[in-house]
């Protein structure tokens, strides 16, 4: 059964059927060759979306792209030059620096590419800096949108893998952090090595300018994160605060969104949940016919038949991921790869806290490796390069973010306490 499941799968997808109706398909004709009433495809499309923490999903995409085309995600950039835009190639620390705190609010990592990137490869390329390079560092600093909390994978994986989301985004920060600073540190050696212009002076006094038109931005991830953390209120809660306030600090604070642009901006996030909601509901057939006929456990005793070493099965995994992120869209590899590993991390007795984030991190690299990077696709459409061009320049950052993923992996040899 699970030949046959795996192998109509690949082929609707050779075959170009979109991914979420290639899931339900290999999940039907799974269904159909074992014999089992096709009542429980109906069953499964409405129970696999029935989940009070999947309404978070929705919010935060909106809450997104409600800043990604506003005034509050022009102030964290302003902001973070302020800071520190005074070395060489600062510019490039702060394209990353702001790529951390849109993260901080977003979710989403192309919505953290497209506001970056709208607000600085103009004001790179009038500095002198290659407007592909630059483009490349905005796109691989996008990855770091669904590593930071909120994060949008990170809930498609806790409602899986019946984890908690509050845990998940406790845990989110420390690995981001370390993607951030590995993408500075490679663009401050860029700078240095092809001579990069010195920023402008640093002004205490315009930071303390730009910080106050920034706290209304700066604002938000402490509401957002701080009441999730205190118990104030769920991630789902949480959600619909940060689409309240992002909507709010618009509309009468920065004055910069209009009713019209708010009705366009809610139908184009709608659509986007849409099409994470139908692979989610799809992905329950499926999930289903791997649950039904124990797929995943004979994958897991196949798997450790070759190693019972975890951290050697980790690596394994974690290639599949990489390898995954390249041919497959975040949520939908996030909803079909778990139901498939669980099993297997639960016997070698990893944290599956700690398998999340990694989950997340790999997933999150595959969003700058052709052929399916949306970040490169966003960088791509801002600056009018081709994808290829921008594939060349990213290859660097993409190796840093690699080495952080692998160095993630292995932490909790060094740092037993290391999930929170």
């Amino acid at each position: 059964m699970g030949t046959i499941l795996f192998f109509t799968f690949m082929g609707c997808l050779a075959l170009g059927v979109p991914i979420a109706f290639s899931i339900a398909a290999a999940g039907i004709v799974t269904i159909i060759a074992g014999d089992v009433n096709l009542l429980i495809v109906v069953q499964r499309l409405f129970a696999s979306t029935d989940s009070f923490s999947l309404v978070a999903i929705p919010y935060f995409i909106l809450a997104g792209d409600l800043l990604a085309r506003g005034q509050m995600s022009k102030t964290l950039v302003a902001f973070a030059e302020a800071c520190l835009g005074k070395m060489k190639g600062g510019l490039s620390a702060v394209s990353v620096l702001a790529s951390m705190f849109f993260a901080a609010i977003s979710g989403s990592g192309a919505a953290t590419t497209a506001a970056v990137g709208s607000s600085m490869i103009p004001e790179l390329e009038k500095r002198g800096y290659e407007v592909d390079r630059s483009a490349a560092l905005i796109a691989a600093g996008g990855c770091i949108g669904v590593v930071i909390p909120p994060s949008v994978p990170m809930v498609l994986y806790a409602v899986i893998a019946e984890q908690s989301v509050t845990r998940l985004f406790k845990n989110g920060f420390f690995p981001g952090f370390m993607m951030g600073g590995i993408l500075i540190a490679i663009s401050l050696y860029q700078a240095k090595k092809l001579k990069y212009p010195d920023g402008k002076a640093f002004s205490f006094k315009n930071m303390i300018a730009t910080f106050k038109v920034a706290i209304w931005s700066l604002i938000m991830p402490l509401i957002i994160l701080g009441g999730i953390f205190s118990g104030y209120f769920t991630p789902s809660e949480a959600a619909g605060v940060a689409v309240v306030y992002s909507m709010f600090a618009s509309m009468f604070i920065y004055r910069d969104l209009t009713l019209k642009e708010l009705g366009q901006i809610i139908l184009g996030s709608g659509r986007t949940s849409a099409v994470i909601m139908i692979i989610i509901a799809c992905s329950g057939i499926f999930g289903w016919a791997l649950a039904n006929w124990q797929i995943p456990e004979v994958i897991a005793e196949g798997v450790l038949a070759i190693s019972s070493n975890k951290y050697i099965i980790l690596s394994l995994i974690a290639v599949i991921v990489l390898i995954a992120g390249v041919f497959m869209e975040t949520s939908s590899a996030i909803i079909l790869l778990t139901p498939v590993f669980l099993p297997l991390i639960k016997m070698l007795g990893i944290d599956l806290i700690h398998f999340g984030l990694i989950f997340t991190i790999g997933i999150a690299i595959g969003m700058i490796t052709p052929p399916v990077a949306i970040d490169l696709f966003v960088a791509s459409s801002i600056t009018g390069l081709p994808i290829e061009q921008i594939s060349k320049k990213v290859v660097p950052y993409l190796i840093g973010l690699i080495i952080v993923f692998f160095i993630y992996i292995y932490l909790p040899i060094f740092i037993p306490s290391l999930i929170l």
